[in-house]
């Protein structure tokens, strides 16, 4: 990376070794921030458990986190302009902070989902608040790529290594410890924010004209779109009542919102920076790349522990060549995107992301390691040498005035890609395990030959144990054998769903306008503060 030191100080706009040691706290944070939407993936069971919550109460720990933090994310940059960057950041750090103790402590259900959907409230305005100080006004144009190289490795890589490190943590410690990590690092980023952050001045005056509407109308619209996305596969969708309704809501106050901050002079959130082509493009490659980043994130340990019985920390020794891949291919990313035509570096990013899931079509209960190893190293590579250029596709061209709410859009895209990648595997496995089942159930029937010899050598093999009714453990051992051959189908049709994905962003490339200098004089120059 290039050298990044200039003065050890410097006023509003001007590019200092005290400002980039502020951002770089800021990064920490929002690691902290994405990381939590899944370091309690892997240890649901443990906090259930812990908390004696029913099975529809734990899956609240994930999803009130991730319907709060997708509705701040929007809201983040008029925010920052209200209270300035500095403010905002420590706020949103303090409050995580807290919001993490508070979790440790909870010993109930109902307190633990009230403690989450804070904690990714409050905490979800650091992320957007890195990728508008990133391209606006810490770091001069030159230097952006090496920028745009450390945060997609930490976008890509916090999720990556959310559930291996919540179940190592849980192993050895305990799930209070989950949240308990967030503390001291919460700390010292609240503090090291607070005295090395001056990018912009508070704008009070935006309290003048707050407007409440386009909030509620908002916070209706997204959460009840994260919550249709989140409870829709495992309540079978539009034939619950509760499900039904919530996308009614949905669709109106998705209506109205849109028609609100159309008309509104000073909106809660300017959808102005969709005229852009490569921001509206680069947010749907966002959206995509959010299915990819949570999706494949969630797929292959649901494999592993479902259907390999592997624990925790055999999932994470198998899981650990995608992270190492990320790391070692974002220099390389970083120096291509700035040698390249990036429209060229991200259709071969995409690529390399439909190749990786086409090669687990094949995929068997028996796959491990070895199998799993050039699937998650293309993968691996791939994410990063698509979200690197599209951060800086996205952007990098826009002017500082509209980097921070335009930042707050495209991180909400990735978000609510997760949450879509999340529903379409949910209900593709549970939709094609059945539709498997039922295809594999005639071919086990009584009177075809391979049926009967095959009942015959399991009903010996188990008739050798005294005490067993072998005819009953006969037939439910090859059920058993039927249900796991319908799983690992239905696994490899969600990899096939991901693949077409994947392949077909290659078809927005040709809509894509070459960008021209990168936060150039006319776009994305390092601003004065505002």
């Amino acid at each position: 990376m290039a050298s990044l030191d200039t003065t050890d100080d410097g006023g509003a706009g001007e590019f200092s070794a005290r400002r980039v040691a502020g951002f770089l706290f800021m990064v920490v944070g929002m690691f902290m921030a994405i990381l939590d939407i899944q370091i309690v993936a892997s240890s649901i069971g443990d906090i259930q458990a812990g908390l004696s919550a029913s099975t529809e109460e734990i899956s609240w720990v994930q999803t009130s986190y991730l319907i709060a933090e997708v509705v701040m994310i929007p809201m983040s940059g008029w925010l920052s302009r209200l209270l300035s960057t500095r403010y905002i950041f420590v706020i949103s750090a303090g409050g995580f902070t807290f919001m993490s103790l508070l979790c440790a402590t909870a010993t109930n259900i109902e307190t633990m989902i009230v403690y989450r959907a804070l904690q990714g409230f409050i905490g979800g305005a650091m992320i957007p608040s890195v990728f508008s100080a990133a391209y606006g006004n810490v770091f001069p144009p030159e230097k952006r790529a090496n920028v745009s190289v450390m945060i997609g490795l930490v976008v890509t890589l916090a999720p990556t290594i959310g559930p291996t490190l919540g179940g190592y943590i849980t192993d050895a410690l305990s799930w209070h410890w989950l949240f308990l990590i967030n503390v001291i690092p919460g700390i010292v980023v609240a503090t090291a924010v607070w005295f090395l952050v001056d990018l912009d001045e508070p704008d009070f005056s935006l309290l003048n004209k707050i407007d409440l509407a386009g909030i509620g109308l908002m916070a209706l619209f997204l959460g009840s779109l994260e919550y249709v996305l989140e409870e829709g596969p495992r309540n079978d969708w539009l034939n619950d009542n509760t499900i039904w309704w919530f996308s009614v809501v949905c669709v109106i106050s998705g209506a109205y919102f849109i028609a609100h901050v159309l008309t509104r002079d000073d909106p809660i959130v300017d959808l102005k920076a969709y005229r852009n082509a490569n921001f509206a493009i680069g947010s749907i490659l966002s959206l995509f790349l959010g299915v990819g980043l949570y999706g494949l994130t969630y797929l292959y340990p649901l494999f592993l522990s479902e259907v390999r019985g592997l624990s925790a920390s055999q999932i994470g020794q198998i899981m650990f060549v995608t992270g190492i891949c990320q790391f070692l291919s974002a220099p390389l990313a970083g120096v291509l995107s700035q040698k390249m035509d990036i429209r060229i570096l991200i259709s071969i990013g995409f690529g390399m992301l439909a190749v990786s899931n086409y090669q687990m079509l094949g995929i068997t209960w028996e796959w491990g390691f070895d199998q799993l190893f050039w699937p998650q190293v293309i993968r691996g590579i791939g994410l990063m040498f698509c979200i690197v250029p599209v951060n800086t596709l996205a952007l990098g061209t826009l002017s500082p005035e509209q980097l921070k709410n335009a930042s707050g859009l495209y991180n909400l895209m990735r978000n609510l890609g997760g949450a879509l990648g999340l529903a379409v595997i949910n209900t593709v496995l549970i939709n094609r395990i059945d539709l498997h089942k039922d295809r594999l159930r005639d071919f086990f029937v009584h009177g075809r030959a391979a049926t009967d010899q095959a009942l015959a050598g399991l009903s010996a093999h188990i008739g050798q144990t005294p005490g067993i009714d072998a005819p009953l453990a006969t037939v439910k051992q090859l059920y058993g054998l039927m249900t796991r051959d319908a799983t690992v189908m239905a696994f490899a049709d969600c990899f096939f769903v991901l693949a077409i994905c994947f392949a077909a962003m290659l078809l927005t490339m040709p809509i894509l306008k070459k960008p021209e200098v990168i936060g150039g004089s006319g776009g994305g120059g390092s601003g004065g503060g505002h």
